[in-house]
């Protein structure tokens, strides 16, 4: 059985929220917008994966450490891109700063990008 075929370009594909606490946050969002949770082992301590009401997991809440150490505390989209250092180097062309990456996550390629306005956002593919 092969892969599945990744999403085309341009879709938002992921979406997290990296905090200092990320265990007492996921009870703010429990309680407004009904989410449930599950753990994601990240070593010596657990990150979230956010469930939606039919069970799908649909994003993450992580704590600020590791690599996310100096991220600040803001929901962050993934931008699906067929090559994200093509991608970033014209981010960079465009008037934007690359803040991290790109770097590898499993079998995926991600880098952080702030565009010209300031706004962050991330950019993620094969």
């Amino acid at each position: 059985m092969s892969d599945p075929a990744p999403p085309p370009a341009g879709a938002i594909v992921w979406q997290d929220l990296t905090v200092p606490d990320a265990a007492a946050l996921k009870d703010f969002y429990a309680g407004v917008a009904g989410w449930s949770f599950s753990e994601h082992d990240m070593g010596d301590y657990s990150d979230f994966n956010v469930m939606d009401s039919q069970g799908e997991t649909v994003a993450g809440i992580c704590h600020a450490r590791g690599n996310n150490a100096a991220a600040p505390p803001q929901w962050l989209i993934y931008v699906q891109v067929a090559d994200v250092g093509v991608s970033t180097s014209r981010a960079t062309e465009l008037g934007g700063t690359i803040l991290d990456g790109p770097r590898s996550m499993g079998k995926w390629q991600f880098a952080v990008v702030r565009d010209p306005a300031g706004a962050v956002f991330a950019l993620i593919g094969g």
